[in-house]
């Protein structure tokens, strides 16, 4: 079984350009998938100022984008991370919320997400405070379906090292409270899950009482030491069988917005392959069919170093490998010089967990 599939455009760094976002939802329906959630941590209007309103500009790009989603056949979201409005829910605070929730709603939006990742959680009763401001979320959007992520969205004890210790059965606590209609995402036992097994998502829905949306933290390649890789390979580690599993999977993607498409693509192809699925195999047709077929013999020839090895590692071969990506005249190849030139290395973590 396929789940819905989506992108969940939640990585740090700088985000991808208007242009190449258009670029990539264009591609994403006939690859198999239906939702385009957009939630950058570099977009401040919907994380730390959240209280603001985007500036014009940056709000007639998400007007546009949500029309393009539609076009091309996905439901267009938004991920609001209201920081600190769990700490306070007074009467001004509530009002902030609910006007972003109208700004947001005039953007046009199918679905809308709240986010709670990457704050402090060590806090009491969090759970029913997050519970209360999805729920207040829901009676006011005009959003068709409501989503949210924890605070602790992975069973990786990270998160309780960077964010506060976890309460004890908050995912109990919040699956009781939490409207049964509510999606909730989740990125497996890590936060960058090496697999996806069902087991494990079927503990997780008998905490959250429901099945839990994927938050798929691969091809993303964000902070300081994966932003020195590029993430092409296929998907690995997550079999056809975990479709009855999920209510839906989305893949977090990668700095480079075209080069993305590769993986994702492979990702379809494995939920339609089930267990007859080769990774290797997935990937060359997804290239091939993406990039053409020079190109995908390329990229398939550098995968060790590109992938593997990574930028710090490639010493000399770094000037052939620009000169040989820069004479190709395909948006994959110049992303490919630009990681070379150092254009995508994410210096600093802004807040978030390693």
């Amino acid at each position: 079984m396929t789940p819905e599939l989506g992108v969940i455009e939640g990585y740090f760094g700088d985000p991808w350009s208007h242009a190449d976002r258009l670029a990539v939802v264009a591609r994403l329906a006939p690859l198999g998938f239906g939702f385009f959630h957009h939630a950058p941590k570099a977009d401040a209007f919907l994380r730390r100022r959240w209280r603001e309103p985007h500036p014009d500009a940056a709000a007639e790009e998400l007007a546009a984008l949500s029309a393009h989603c539609r076009r091309n056949g996905l439901r267009f979201g938004v991920g609001l991370s209201p920081y600190e409005l769990y700490r306070d829910l007074a009467a001004a605070a509530r009002a902030d919320f609910l006007a972003k929730l109208r700004a947001l709603d005039a953007i046009g939006l199918d679905d809308l997400a709240i986010l709670f990742d990457d704050t402090r959680g060590d806090v009491p009763d969090l759970a029913a405070k997050e519970a209360e401001i999805v729920h207040e979320a829901m009676a006011a959007t005009r959003a068709t379906r409501v989503l949210m992520c924890p605070t602790y969205y992975s069973d990786d004890r990270m998160l309780d090292v960077v964010f506060g210790e976890r309460p004890a059965g908050y995912l109990e606590d919040l699956g009781r409270r939490l409207d049964p209609r509510v999606g909730v995402y989740w990125t497996g036992e890590e936060i960058c899950a090496r697999e996806i097994c069902a087991g494990h998502l079927e503990r997780v829905a008998g905490s959250l009482r429901r099945k839990p949306v994927l938050w798929d933290n691969y091809p993303v390649n964000d902070g300081p030491r994966m932003s020195r890789y590029l993430h092409l390979r296929a998907f690995t580690g997550r079999t056809g069988g975990i479709g009855d599993c999920v209510a839906a999977h989305a893949i977090n993607p990668a700095l480079q917005p075209h080069l993305t498409l590769i993986p994702a693509a492979t990702l379809a192809i494995a939920y339609r392959e089930g267990h007859g699925y080769c990774y290797m195999r997935a990937f060359r047709k997804a290239a091939r069919e993406l990039a053409g077929p020079a190109l995908a013999a390329m990229l398939e020839e550098d995968l060790l170093r590109l992938q593997d090895l990574g930028i710090d590692h490639l010493a000399a071969e770094r000037d052939r490998l620009r000169d040989r990506y820069r004479a190709v005249d395909h948006p994959m190849a110049a992303e490919v010089v630009r990681w070379l030139d150092g254009a995508y290395t994410v210096d600093r973590w802004e807040g978030a967990a390693p």
